[in-house]
């Protein structure tokens, strides 16, 4: 159990839009306890209004850093000093710390948190399916091209915004647009399916991005990744999983990223294991 918070307490948070939901308080409070370190990590409701004040508030505040969730993730970059490499080919931060001289510098660890849970195989020359064209689409395939997929294929309802994406971004050369309806003809061939959309999480947990029969053109030795972590499993992997292909959930890449943020901040590795715990203990 942590000691009182105290005036020399160092604060770290989460800004977001509504930050209720997020699991990051329980992981990372948990991680900083481990270390016996007299730090906090607090949640910070942010309108996105109110944006740049936040930002300078906690500057102002002596926070040595915070995470950024949604809706912020892409409208933060251009109030940061530096960007490091992953958040410029992202296009969005998620982990800002807050240099000794007040300045900000914004990474992204959503690509490395992804990409975690598939470093132990090999995916070259392999083919990738991801469901939804938004920000987390975007991490998902940088990371794809990082793991050597030959081919990448990303899928939207909408045509515009779907080429719109996939053009926008010369991180995303390559990767191939692909229409909803157009899906069943590149599952056959898919090794990673990827869901990045927000369907089969609260409020649609009986909801699944695909049906019985679309999961059953995969391949066996296929993999289905879900991003969303609750509930836990989704429909999606419920489904996937039953059909013996393997099934991996957002919990990896929540604690991913969560570790790597945290080491950002305190240039120290993460206790191994303890964000993991703290986050299946609330599942």
């Amino acid at each position: 159990m942590r000691s009182l918070v105290t005036g020399a307490t160092r604060l770290l948070g989460i800004i977001g839009h509504p930050v209720s939901h997020s699991l990051s308080p329980c992981m990372q409070n948990a991680a900083l306890l481990e270390l016996g370190l007299d730090y906090l990590y607090v949640p910070l409701p942010v309108h996105p209004s109110r944006l740049e004040t936040a930002v300078a508030g906690l500057q102002a505040c002596g926070f040595v850093g915070f995470n950024v969730t949604i809706p912020h993730k892409q409208a933060i970059t251009s109030l940061m000093d530096r960007l490091t490499e992953p958040a410029q080919l992202a296009g969005a931060v998620n982990t800002v710390r807050i240099e000794p001289d007040g300045t900000l510098t914004g990474t992204n660890t959503d690509i490395g948190g992804f990409v975690q849970p598939l470093v132990n195989s090999d995916w070259q020359g392999k083919t990738a399916t991801i469901l939804g064209n938004g920000g987390a689409a975007l991490a998902v395939a940088i990371g794809c091209r990082q793991l050597g997929f030959e081919y990448i294929h990303v899928c939207g309802r909408d045509r515009d915004r779907l080429y719109a994406f996939c053009s926008g971004n010369t991180a995303l050369e390559g990767v191939k647009p692909l229409l909803w309806t157009e899906l069943d003809r590149v599952l056959p061939r898919t090794d990673l399916l990827v869901n990045t959309t927000p369907i089969g999480m609260v409020p649609t947990v009986e909801e699944s991005p695909l049906s019985t029969e679309n999961l059953s053109h995969l391949p066996e030795q296929a993999t289905v990744y879900d991003l969303i972590y609750r509930p836990r499993p989704t429909r999606l992997l419920e489904r996937a999983i039953g059909r013996g292909l393997r099934g991996i959930d957002g919990l990896a890449m929540l604690v991913a990223q969560g570790e790597a943020a945290l080491e950002f901040w305190l240039d120290r590795p993460a206790p191994a294991g303890i964000m993991a715990r703290a986050v299946q203990t609330l599942n």
